[in-house]
């Protein structure tokens, strides 16, 4: 029984879904930008009505579907919208099927976003993971198969840790499945594992390999939907449970730095983008685990911003990939002449990675080091403003240099395809990419939706120190490319990165299955063969020559004693009637003789 009516903006998603494919052509296109709209608006319909909404009674338990606050609406606001974005710029797909990924993937995020108990979280969480594999697989390459079934045993195998997790909590608050903050302060074994099932879909090193295959390998559309929402939930997560753990401040240090470092060795266009989003959540990983009001204002700003320039960068890459069917530097080059629009729409959405003043990541980004600094973490501070300037480095400058300027790279049948794509397409990035600059310039629009809107609003980002330390580090950067863009000139060749130790674990289990196991599997089985298999063979060849000799013998020897008598029998009846009479008679008379004489 629900307590009171609450439309849940991922059941709109749910049910459009499902609707899709049973639409005629000519409406296909209308209803996919209808129903993203409609949860959207059902988002904003929320503002202001804060509260529990959507308990329902499982068993012995109430399932929540919706608690409405600050923390909530800021990433479904974001989410709804970036839904809508993401399938104006796939109305070109006339695959029903992809969009139908897309939506139940978005759906399953938006049910964690609003959930307040762990059993819904877990359903939401493994919609989610199922969902968007599809979204990889759709694209139809030999690579796309082994990379999708990598990207479902990893997420798998991160739920099993989740789900491990709730079980031991749940046993031990004595059946309380709420979630909410699970107390930081003194952790149990429950506790790390609901938080490796987070900073999996986090894609913390070491567990981040999945991201980079999947995000490089997923459909054009499909990418642009990935990059937003696995991660950025896994953050909120996050955010709602572990706010002020102190181990997320070093490993958001450590996959702020890694992201920038693989980032720069990439050839891939689409996996550089990639692995720049394990950099960026390490920003958003931080400031959960600073904690502060100012902090969690800063993660979630940043995961606000960032979905918006993340997408538009993969929209902008994407449509490079739609229209040329290349994505590797060393196969691109000199196409601002044939691509004006996406180059463009590409560089505002390199310009707000990479903080540029009046771009969304300045007034987000900088928001979380200012939290650092703050409460005197000094070290990450400084090495969080160290990263900024690698982005700087391979999203503002070597994505659109290499891509649209540099050296022409291109063959002469990618050339002749190079255009802008299509309207659509355009569309999509060219609302992403207003919104970056709307952010980027009044703050208050996105301030004003923060869970602590007093705090944010006494964040002022535009000071002079800010302004100056900003472009200081991003005219170093600047120049540092430019000096040393022989050895950033991209080679086509792949970053194994932490795969080596995947690869070497994988030969050395398999070594160790062929060789010591099955060594020992064989020793068993020759020992159970000669130990156990030979002993009960011959008892079993000695109780059938018993059966076939005693028994049998007995039997059948009984047999022919009792057909013996028959036949003899047999041969005393003649056939007639009056004889057997008389020897019957006879036979009582001398029995009865012999009874009276006897």
């Amino acid at each position: 029984m629900i307590t009171d009516f609450w439309l849940h903006p991922a059941l709109i998603l749910i049910v459009g879904a499902f609707i899709l494919p049973f639409l005629p052509k000519w409406l296909k296109r209308p209803y996919l930008v209808i129903v993203p709209t409609l949860a959207f608006l059902d988002v904003l319909s929320m503002q202001g009505q804060h509260g529990t909404f959507g308990v329902v009674r499982f068993l012995d338990w109430y399932l929540t579907f919706g608690r409405v606050d600050g923390l909530s609406m800021v990433f479904a606001y974001i989410m709804t919208l970036m839904c809508i974005i993401g399938t104006i710029y796939g109305l070109h797909v006339e695959d029903d099927f992809q969009h139908v990924a897309a939506w139940l993937y978005v759906a399953g995020s938006l049910g964690v976003i609003f959930c307040a108990d762990y059993l819904v979280l877990f359903l939401f969480w493994e919609l989610m993971a199922f969902a968007s594999v599809f979204l990889v697989w759709f694209r139809r390459r030999p690579e796309s198969l082994a990379v999708g079934y990598r990207y479902l045993l990893v997420h798998t195998a991160g739920g099993l840790a989740l789900l491990a997790g709730l079980i031991l909590r749940y046993q031990a608050t004595g059946g309380d499945l709420s979630f909410g903050p699970i107390g930081v302060g003194s952790p149990s074994l429950s506790t790390y594992l609901i938080m490796i099932g987070f900073l999996l879909n986090a894609a913390v090193p070491p567990f981040h390999a999945w991201l980079p295959d999947a995000y490089g390998e997923a459909t054009v559309t499909g990418a642009v939907f990935m990059c937003a929402f696995t991660t950025k939930t896994a953050v909120y997560a996050l955010a709602r449970a572990f706010a002020g753990m102190e181990i997320l401040v070093p490993l958001g240090v450590c996959m702020a730095l890694y992201g920038v470092v693989y980032a720069v060795l990439e050839n891939d266009a689409r996996r550089l983008l990639a692995y720049h989003i394990i950099s960026q959540v390490g920003y958003m990983v931080a400031g959960v685990g600073i904690g502060t009001e100012l902090a969690i204002n800063g993660a979630c700003a940043h995961a606000f911003a960032h979905i918006l320039y993340k997408g538009l960068l993969f929209m902008g890459c994407g449509s490079v990939l739609h229209m040329t069917g290349k994505s590797k530097f060393s196969e691109l080059g000199g196409l601002y002449k044939k691509m004006p629009m996406a180059f463009v729409f590409t560089m505002i959405g390199g310009l707000s990675i990479s903080a540029f003043p009046l771009f969304s990541g300045f007034v987000s980004k900088a928001m979380i080091v200012a939290a650092g600094f703050e409460v005197h973490n000094y070290w990450a501070a400084f090495l969080l403003t160290l990263a900024s300037a690698g982005t700087f480095l391979h999203t503002g400058l070597k994505v659109p240099y290499f891509i649209w300027f540099g050296k022409n790279n291109c063959s002469k049948e990618t050339w002749d395809k190079a255009a802008d794509p299509p309207w659509n397409m355009q569309l999509g990035m060219g609302i992403a990419a207003f919104l970056c600059i709307l952010i980027g310039s009044y703050t208050p629009y996105l301030y004003n939706m923060l869970p602590y809107p007093q705090i944010a609003a006494g964040y002022h980002p535009y000071t002079a120190y800010h302004l100056s330390e900003t472009l200081q580090i991003l005219l170093f950067t600047a120049v540092g490319f430019f000096l040393l863009i022989k050895k950033l000139a991209p080679e086509p060749k792949i970053s194994i990165d932490l795969d080596w130790f995947y690869r070497m674990g994988g030969r050395g289990f398999l070594w160790l299955a062929k060789r010591p196991i099955q060594w020992a599997d064989s020793c068993v089985s020759e020992g159970y063969r000669y130990i156990g298999l030979m002993p009960l063979m011959t008892t079993a060849k000695f109780w059938s020559w018993f059966d076939w000799h005693a028994i049998d013998g007995v039997v059948d020897g009984l047999a022919k004693t009792v057909r013996n008598i028959g036949g003899l029998v047999r041969r005393l009846q003649s056939g007639q009637l009056q004889y057997n009479i008389f020897y019957a008679v006879s036979f009582v008379a001398v029995a009865l003789v012999l009874y009276v004489f006897a």
